[in-house]
């Protein structure tokens, strides 16, 4: 019989060890997670963390990354090193996105702030130890199940397709700046489980805003979500990188505005390539259109959505020279098709037009290498991509505005020099008109 084996083996399962200097924050924490079930071990100094590590084999370690003896980042690595299977969440007052960023590629699960927030501790650490209720509670859940109709005439078709949820197999992390804040950002993305969303919070994770349409907020040069304590920028790149690979359940760190990188989503592709893709034990549902949506915006401008059997695009432009007009049609044919046609396409901007930009507040973050800068005569920064390059960077914006659904819709999308506040409006009308 292995009774004092299996007895340790569950002890060792809901073991934490509390690392930090400060007195007050390890009576705190233990509190907290005493309340919760969980057997905390606490250490005020670094020095001894090996050691309980090697006699106590803690699943999770909470640690502050300000320690008086030893860096922490230099004991995450230790510690990853001592038992890769042990989790370790780093706890900082002083912290931003490029710590957290750090940390992360040392091994970190993940980072949060000081002062603790009772319930972005708790959501973290259930996350770290696979547990349930998680973080993902907050957000809106996945559709799965069987075909089905609605009663109602105008009621939305859910397509059933053989298709399984999916999230990253890692955490992975990615730098840059904000287009429009110039800030130093970044990007931390966690996998999450199944029937969760894509997630978005700041470091601490305490407050999370779900990728979709009843959280966009602001829709001038690029979409930003709204939620409670949190605002997030210039989700469209990425989004359309996480519809294009189909990622369901994501929780994606950023602090105020996702990076421009390029000015494209090739990078961004790149990212989920590294992580891997997960499949997930349960199902989900497309959005079938019912019948055709179609806004017509003063100035000869238009957007529609019309049933098909698969997602498609096309874009009309037809701008003053050098640009002149383009047309592009794009057929979403899996993420390779993706990759290859509408993410290298950049974000483009007029010289004349920046000095408006820059009054509004906006573009702060532009640089000659994460955009296409034109005067009235020529692209003046760059090669382009694509003879097309500029329809086809609309259309990747329209992918990722049209992840705002939460699930990939099944539609042709044709528009006529419009932008987001478009995509966003029509959206708004089939949400209406179809009652999801």
């Amino acid at each position: 019989m292995r009774v004092g084996g299996v007895v340790r083996e569950r002890l060792e399962a809901k073991t934490i060890l509390v690392v930090d200097d400060e007195d007050g924050v390890r009576e705190s924490v233990r509190e907290i997670l005493s309340d919760e079930g969980y057997r905390v071990l606490e250490a005020s100094t670094g020095t001894v963390v090996p050691d309980l590590i090697r006699s106590e084999r803690p699943r999770l370690v909470l640690l502050d990354i300000w320690m008086p003896e030893m860096d922490g980042i230099g004991l995450l690595r230790e510690i990853k090193k001592l038992d890769p299977d042990t989790n370790v969440v780093m706890i900082s007052g002083h912290g931003n996105i490029h710590t957290a960023v750090t940390a992360t590629k040392y091994g970190a699960f993940d980072f949060i702030e000081k002062p603790l927030s009772l319930d972005g501790l708790l959501l973290t650490v259930r996350r770290a130890l696979g547990e349930s209720p998680t973080i993902a509670e907050k957000g809106p859940r996945a559709k799965t199940g069987k075909t089905k109709r609605r009663s109602s005439r105008a009621a939305a078709t859910e397509v059933h397709v053989p298709a399984l949820q999916r999230t990253l197999k890692k955490s992975v992390v990615i730098s840059g700046h904000g287009l429009h804040s110039g800030i130093k950002t970044g990007l931390i993305l966690h996998p999450l489980p199944p029937n969760s969303g894509i997630l978005f919070s700041g470091i601490s994770a305490d407050a999370t805003v779900p990728a979709h349409l009843d959280h966009v907020g602001s829709t001038g040069y690029a979409t930003s979500l709204y939620g409670k304590g949190i605002v997030v920028g210039t989700v469209e790149h990425f989004l359309a990188v996480l519809h294009s690979y189909r990622i369901s359940n994501l929780l994606v760190k950023v602090q105020g505005e996702i990076p421009i990188l390029d000015g494209s989503a090739l990078e961004f592709c790149h990212l989920i390539e590294e992580a891997g893709i997960q499949e997930q034990d349960k199902e989900w549902s497309e959005i079938a259109l019912d019948r055709s949506y179609r806004l017509e915006i003063k100035g000869g401008e238009s957007i529609s959505a019309e049933p098909a059997d698969v997602f498609s695009v096309r874009y009309m432009l037809n701008y003053p020279k050098p640009v002149g007009e383009q047309e592009y049609t794009y057929v979403f044919q899996g993420q390779e098709s993706f990759k290859k046609e509408i993410a290298p396409a950049r974000t483009f901007g007029f010289l004349r037009d920046i000095e408006k930009l820059e009054k509004l507040g906006l573009v702060n973050g532009g640089r000659l290498s994460n955009c296409i800068l034109l005067d009235d005569e020529k692209v003046i920064n760059t090669e382009l991509r694509f003879p097309d390059e500029f329809a086809r960077h609309k259309i990747l914006d329209i992918v990722g505005d049209f992840y705002l659904f939460g699930r990939p819709v099944r539609c042709m999308v044709t528009a006529r020099m419009t932008g987001h506040s478009d995509n966003i409006a029509l959206l708004k009308e089939i949400k209406k008109g179809m009652r999801l």
